[in-house]
């Protein structure tokens, strides 16, 4: 077994995934929704509640009453801070409890009532959690979209890379929703629409925002020797990594492409791959320059390539790199990152109908911002 030090992953497999509806649901909070995506989650891999012995819950209301209800008795436990850049994080701790041995089965719950709750991201009437802190965050960028649209003007200051680019990604993603009948919008949108779409933070527009919807999901990971008798096939972990910049500020000045080199390069050391060993991309897309960062940083563009990389479909379903086939954050809906990795499980599954990307092995899931992460995903294991 991989040792406990170690973020080499190859002896953990992801053997359950659920995800609920999505939308607004009324009648749930976060933890019915997170227990909703739990319960199929077991039912996917094959299993009982009851044998599994490690729960790591994310943005949750009360990991207590998801206990209570579904009467599990966890013996590795933990509850992570409602941010979407603790998604990657939350997945690394699962895989290290596995890997020391300290649990077998480990589920990771998610689940997000925020478009019923009334979420807000940002500004006075913040609910998410900036609300405490807005005399420490500089004055007028206490909302993250406000902090994307600055970046972005640096980078189309620096590199040329125009609005109409990030329109490409809005258009892609939407194009990919639509192959989907879970997506929460599913209405096809030309580059046309996106300009004509209003500014919410200029140059951000409409259509560069993720969705602030409800859902949950839930993914089961188990040993990998475990795995083979899972009910759906198993899809391994081949590494985990991340970094903070925390430190340093929103404002990076070069976009934080230093600390997600530093996360690549821990990632090339674990599973000895990179960039051309990729089939596809889950690109946590909250704002469209995220994506841009994401691809520049993680060297799968070189820095001011991806602009006209994505103007010319390179993130299609027939492109170099498909990202984000399920709609991703901007058009399936904004789980945090989570239901990406679900699509990554459920791309090297098969079975996706029109929106499976062709004899894919390896799907990469990567994050930038102030805590930039990776997950690779294989076939089989390393």
């Amino acid at each position: 077994m991989t040792a406990m030090g170690s973020n080499r992953a190859s002896g953990v497999a992801v053997v359950g995934v659920a995800t609920t509806d999505f939308g607004r649901l009324e009648g749930h909070d976060a933890t019915t929704l997170g227990i909703w995506a739990l319960r199929e989650a077991a039912a996917d891999a094959g299993i009982t509640l009851a044998e599994i012995d490690g729960l790591i819950v994310h943005r949750l209301n009360d990991y207590q009453k998801l206990i209570q209800i579904t009467n599990m008795v966890p013996g590795v436990l933990a509850a992570m801070p409602g941010e979407g850049r603790m998604t990657s994080g939350t997945i690394q701790l699962a895989v290290q409890a596995i890997l020391s041995g300290m649990a077998t089965t480990v589920a990771l719950v998610y689940g997000n009532d925020g478009r019923s709750a009334g979420a807000r991201y940002g500004g006075a009437s913040d609910t998410y959690g900036t609300g405490a802190d807005q005399l420490w965050a500089p004055y007028g960028m206490t909302s993250p979209g406000a902090v994307h649209a600055m970046q972005f003007q640096r980078h189309a200051n620096r590199f040329g890379t125009s609005a109409d680019q990030l329109g490409a990604i809005s258009v892609t993603f939407r194009e990919h929703a639509l192959l989907n009948p879970s997506a929460v919008m599913r209405k096809r949108i030309t580059l046309e629409d996106y300009r004509e779409a209003r500014f919410i933070c200029e140059p951000l527009r409409l259509l560069d925002y993720c969705l602030i919807n409800d859902g949950g999901v839930a993914m089961i990971l188990t040993r990998a020797d475990r795995a083979r008798d899972a009910r759906a096939k198993p899809v391994y972990i081949h590494g985990v990594a991340q970094t903070s910049r925390i430190a340093q500020g929103e404002f990076a000045e070069d976009f934080g492409y230093g600390a997600m080199q530093t996360v690549a390069t821990r990632m090339r050391s674990m599973t000895g791959s990179g960039p051309d060993s990729v089939d596809a991309l889950m690109i946590y897309d909250n704002f469209t320059p995220s994506v841009i960062f994401a691809l520049e940083g993680f060297g799968f563009c070189q820095p001011g390539e991806a602009g006209a990389f994505v103007e010319e479909g390179g993130l299609s379903l027939t492109g170099r790199y498909p990202a984000n086939t399920s709609g991703g954050h901007l058009s399936e809906s904004y789980m945090q990152g989570w239901a990406l990795n679900v699509e990554a499980v459920r791309q090297l599954r098969r079975g996706l109908g029109a929106r499976q990307v062709s004899e894919a092995e390896t799907v990469q899931y990567i994050q930038g911002g102030p805590l930039p992460a990776t997950v690779v995903y294989g076939t089989e294991p390393l």
